[in-house]
């Protein structure tokens, strides 16, 4: 029960990682608060995980306005003020740089970028006029430690969330408020459908090739699971990582090491 009576806001919580993690908060003691743009799916999550301790509520990163309305709607529904914020929301998408399109670029850095940016400005105003301190993960990827041939978009976005994290660590501990991320590699899960499709279209790959191939070249020996996540995602929001400040760590089965 390390984390025991805080409440946690999970941005992209409906499904796949974000409610893995919030599986593993409720697990923990925490109070989840289940944000998401898909306002059904996030209420019926909320229901089927825990109807005391985890709320739903609609959310678009994209917007302040739905961020400041949605963190108000949480803060005056019981729960209390926000404790542990994850930024899981993202999005992904590839091309050859050749076809990159400026409305995918657009959309990709507000999900990826602007959304975790503003998020986290927005609950750590919060953490600090309670003056409690707080805990903030941001959700990297091994696609921002380096670039890929198709994936120039997206790596970019993830780049972008390891330096914000960096320097909104850096800028924020002195409140008390810890800022760090994961960078996970490839985690299996419907949206993979998705990511196949892409490498399918551009690589002449047969469906589930690709993610068979990235499968195995992972050293543990297969695809990382969203449950792979959750222990970095409790540690980083309990007590046990107060002296850590501005770090990305890697959880990717061996994919990545610095």
């Amino acid at each position: 029960m390390q984390l025991a009576g805080r409440t946690a806001l999970i941005t992209g919580a409906a499904r796949g990682i974000g409610r893995a993690f919030a599986e593993a908060y409720l697990r923990e003691g925490a109070r989840v608060i289940i944000a998401d743009i898909d306002q059904d799916r996030a209420s019926n999550t909320a229901m089927e995980l825990s109807p005391d301790k985890a709320l739903s509520v609609q959310m678009d990163v994209t917007d302040r306005a739905s961020i400041g309305t949605a963190i108000g709607i949480a803060e005056s529904s019981g729960f209390g003020a926000i404790d542990i914020l994850i930024n899981n929301a993202a999005l992904f998408t590839a091309a050859p740089i050749v076809d990159i399109t400026e409305e995918d670029y657009a959309r990709c850095f507000d999900v990826n970028v602007k959304g975790t940016l503003f998020t986290m400005q927005a609950v750590a105003r919060q953490m600090i006029s309670r003056g409690k301190g707080g805990k903030i993960i941001n959700m990297a990827s091994q696609a921002g430690r380096r670039g890929e041939p198709l994936v120039a978009v997206y790596c970019a976005t993830k780049a972008a969330v390891i330096s914000l994290t960096q320097s909104a660590g850096l800028d924020l501990i002195k409140h008390g408020i810890n800022v760090n991320a994961i960078s996970p590699g490839v985690v299996d899960g419907e949206h993979w459908e998705g990511v196949d499709a892409f490498f399918a279209k551009y690589e002449n790959k047969a469906p589930g090739q690709k993610k068979r191939e990235v499968g195995a070249a992972v050293p543990f020996g297969r695809m990382g699971t969203p449950d792979d996540l959750t222990g970095m995602a409790v540690f980083l929001a309990s007590d046990a990582a107060n002296y850590i400040v501005a770090q990305t760590y890697n959880v990717d089965g061996g994919q990545w090491m610095s």
